[in-house]
Formats: structure tokens, C-alpha cells, sequence
């Protein structure tokens, strides 16, 4: 096998995504334990993570190779190729794609269900009027349950971080600070795809998602009339 080079996997967006993303869900996780006044920036974070998820979405469409969708499905045949040592790439190996994709479902419903939530006192989603009472309560006790889910699975996911760093001596963190990985051209060809113009219609979608999301298009509950006296 040719020598090692240095070859471009992971391009700027989904770096800036990936540890943004990093960030907001300890914000949001901190502030949601925190609870009270900081139940204002919950939401906040949680609107934000949206915007992120939205435009992982779409990039994972239209974004540079590694970062679409297709180029890392965990498809059975290669989770078993890669489990025999057969399996050779440059993006998420399958095992790391199953721990991406449930990660990202996850947090999408989070979020979701955190739009219609409520904390009983003075928080409330901001697509709280959009759904009764009842379902509101459900979805609140299931974005609560799921966040041990959640943490379940982020603790997997340095574990697996930490072994192939200590048993298989690969750095899994460098390249999604640098965009690069040292690997022998055998792997892939260096990522293409993914210009000015895919970024600017994935920020877009992002930003009208955030905007849904917040409920600023919903009409204020009609105000209660007021009785006058009959004298």
C-alpha cells in the first residue's frame, strides 16, 4: 500500500457543525438541569440546535463528499466488512456512522418535542399553543426521559473516541479540527463538492427552520372578553 498523505476529509461547515454542536448540547443540558430563569436560554439553545440539525440535514445532501449522507450509510454489508478489517475509507467508518446518525435523531427529538414542552411554572415551548395540554405533558415526559438516552449515548461515543486513540492509535479529533487525515490515496480521493452556493441555500433552510421553530408566526391567544356590569 502507497505511503500515507495527507488528504482533505471533513470540509469547514461540518467542522463548524460538529463542535457548535458540541457546545450547545452542554449548554442546553446544564441550563435544563439549572431550570428557573435559565429555562429562557434552554430554549434559546434549543432553537439554536435546530438551525444546526437543519443545516446537517440539507448539508448532508449537498455538502462536500464525506459530509453527504450516502458516503457513510451503515449499510449491513459494511458493518460486517469493517468488523472483518475489510472495510477501507476516509469519512465515518460504519460503526461511527451508526453512533452519528442516532446521535443526530436523537437530538432531533429533543428538540422537537422541546417546541411543544413546558416545565408546569413559567416555561413554555414555543409551539406550546399549538397542541393540547395532554400532548404537551407527554412530550415534555419524553424529552426528559430521552436525554438519559442522550447521555447514554455521547458517553459511547468518547469511549469510542478514547479506544481508537489508546488501542488502534488513530485520532479521531484532529481531523475534525484540521479537515485532514494522514491515509494512504487507497482509502478515497480528497472531498470536492459542497461550494459557496450549497452553504448559502443550507444556511438559508437553516434560518427559516429557526424561524419556524420559535412560533413568532403564531397568532397571540385572543384575549378573554370582558364582561361589563348590566347597570
Amino acid at each position: 500500500m502507497s505511503d500515507k498523505q495527507r488528504i482533505r476529509v471533513w470540509d469547514l461547515p461540518t467542522r463548524v457543525f460538529h463542535w457548535a454542536l458540541v457546545l450547545l448540547v452542554v449548554a442546553s443540558f446544564v441550563s435544563g438541569k439549572i431550570g428557573g430563569n435559565a429555562m429562557v436560554w434552554h430554549g434559546r439553545f434549543g432553537l439554536a440546535i435546530l438551525g444546526l440539525l437543519s443545516f446537517r440535514l440539507l448539508w448532508g445532501l449537498i455538502g462536500s463528499t464525506y459530509a453527504r449522507f450516502i458516503s457513510f450509510l451503515p449499510t449491513p454489508n459494511a458493518v460486517i466488512a469493517y468488523l472483518r478489517g475489510q472495510w477501507r475509507g476516509l469519512g465515518h467508518n460504519p460503526l461511527g456512522a451508526l453512533s452519528v446518525f442516532g446521535l443526530l435523531g436523537l437530538l432531533a427529538f429533543q428538540v422537537s418535542s422541546g417546541l411543544f414542552a413546558n416545565d408546569d411554572i413559567a416555561f413554555r415551548g414555543p409551539l406550546y399553543a399549538l397542541v393540547s395540554s395532554e400532548l404537551s405533558e407527554r412530550l415534555t415526559g419524553w424529552h426528559k426521559l430521552s436525554v438519559n438516552l442522550l447521555v447514554l449515548l455521547v458517553l459511547l461515543h468518547l469511549a469510542a473516541i478514547g479506544f481508537y486513540a489508546h488501542a488502534k492509535k488513530e485520532n479521531l479529533v484532529r481531523p475534525m479540527l484540521t479537515g485532514c487525515k494522514e491515509a494512504a490515496p487507497e482509502y478515497g480521493p480528497p472531498a470536492t463538492g459542497g461550494g459557496p452556493l450549497a452553504f448559502i441555500v443550507a444556511l438559508a433552510f437553516a434560518v427559516a427552520t429557526v424561524y419556524a421553530g420559535s412560533g413568532e408566526w403564531v397568532p397571540p391567544p385572543a384575549a378573554a372578553p370582558v364582561s361589563t356590569p348590566a347597570w
